[in-house]
């Protein structure tokens, strides 16, 4: 499996498991990995994946606080780990329940190897915390960071490149339904928009294929129809299957 460039310097990595996506920017004499995988094991194969692109130095910032897209962060320090202050937070309260529910997942899935990684994986939040903004330099090349709103969680960060590439986390989704366990489904929508007023080339989607803005904004356009049906109590009314939309219905008095 190998890092696909998708703008100059700009590579994404679509792995099988999950069908989770991790990003890689390379600066002249620097590099920055978004997000870090569920274990240790799947965060070595993916440094292992950054080193046959690039030998320089890396940074690394979680998107999010979800175990898939954050549990491998011991593997890349002792480099910085940047993610919001909210991620940082939610990782502490919540990564002990995330690793018990994803152990017990994948051992009635039949992989006690995987659930073994899972169960040894350190919870090393970030400790370069954003609010708002953050400004990185990697290498020479400008990275922004931005916290846009609450959407997929309270604390979602994306990331924007340059040249125009952003990695939205989970905030977008291709190939299922937006995650709602720990959504805000009345706010979502306002976030999304906010993005897509980011997107002036591809948008790396947490999990799926690499989208762009016309897919932001029909994304968006489905959060709002869920919205309007949740608020009416039509929960057949939306366009997600109807587990999907009982989730977002349960997540609505939060958001």
């Amino acid at each position: 499996m190998t890092f696909r460039e998708v703008a100059d310097g700009v590579f994404v990595r679509r792995h099988a498991s999950l069908d989770l996506n991790c990003g890689l920017v390379v600066g002249e004499d620097a590099c920055l990995v978004v997000d870090t995988r569920s274990d240790l094991g799947e965060a070595a194969d993916l440094a292992a994946a950054v080193r046959r692109v690039t030998p320089h130095p890396w940074m690394v910032v979680d998107t999010h606080a979800h175990y898939d897209h954050c549990f491998g962060n011991a593997a890349f320090r002792p480099a910085t780990v940047w993610g919001s202050r909210g991620c940082a937070a939610d990782l502490l309260a919540t990564g002990e329940a995330q690793r018990a529910a994803r152990v017990a997942e994948l051992l009635a899935g039949g992989d006690a190897e995987a659930a073994e990684r899972v169960r040894r994986a350190p919870l090393d939040p970030p400790d370069a915390l954003v609010d708002q903004v953050a400004v990185l330099d990697v290498g020479g090349r400008e990275v922004v960071l931005r916290h846009l709103g609450r959407g997929h969680t309270g604390h979602d960060l994306v990331v924007e490149v340059e040249d125009g590439v952003v990695f939205a986390g989970d905030l977008v989704e291709e190939g299922g339904p937006p995650a709602f366990e720990d959504a805000f489904p009345a706010e979502w929508p306002a976030t999304l928009g906010r993005l897509h007023a980011l997107a002036r080339g591809p948008v790396v989607p947490g999990h799926g294929a690499v989208v762009d803005a016309a897919f932001v904004g029909a994304q968006r356009e489905e959060l709002l129809a869920v919205l309007s049906s949740l608020r009416a109590g039509r929960l057949d009314a939306g366009p997600y299957d109807a587990a999907t939309m009982r989730v977002a219905a349960s997540r609505l008095s939060g958001g």
